[in-house]
């Protein structure tokens, strides 16, 4: 039989799994755009802005928010990439900040799906779903990790909150022996 406190640590523990893939992948992500400079300097960030907008892969809202204002700050945009995909990344690994990152990487994949993801004006409902998978998915994670408490185990926030715990209750005790003593 499982008892409720083994399957609640199994399902933190699975969610601890899901934060830490996911940090780990955004880490990847932004590894050769931080350590590169094709993608913020060398124009790889104006590229896929293109692409995006060439093969109508723009929802119609997105298309002019990615002339006007993606591509007249594409370097400065792309830095902001990079290094948001690094701070995602190292938050979920790390496990500090994680629903702040996750807020951001929520919102970052909703800007990525309406950039990229545009099926077509008369395509079937369940086409903008299908056309959206790469980033939903990860939206939905985003969603969990903001809703739920996936920062509780195997996590620096949880181990340093821990460390000050015990050090504040062997001040305590500490303390109380001398007031005993006196």
């Amino acid at each position: 039989m499982v008892t409720g406190s083994y399957s609640a640590k199994r399902n933190t523990f699975a969610l601890v799994g899901l934060r830490i893939a996911v940090g780990c992948l955004f880490l990847i992500f932004a590894q050769y755009k931080v350590f590169g400079t094709q993608f913020t300097l060398g124009g790889g960030f104006q590229w896929w802005i293109n692409r995006f907008l060439q093969d109508s892969g723009a929802y119609p809202f997105m298309v002019p928010v990615l002339q006007q204002i993606a591509l007249p700050h594409a370097t400065a945009i792309a830095f902001l990439v990079a290094y948001g995909e690094l701070a995602i990344g190292l938050a979920l690994v790390c496990g500090i900040w994680v629903r702040t990152a996750s807020v951001f990487g929520f919102f970052y994949m909703l800007c990525l799906l309406f950039s990229s993801n545009y099926p077509g004006a008369h395509a079937p409902l369940w086409q903008y779903f299908g056309a959206s998978l790469d980033h939903s998915v990860l939206a939905l994670c985003f969603l969990t990790f903001v809703s739920s408490r996936s920062d509780e185990a195997l996590s620096l926030r949880h181990s340093l909150r821990g460390k000050r715990y015990r050090h504040a209750l062997k001040e305590f005790v500490a303390g109380s022996r001398a007031q005993v003593q006196r």
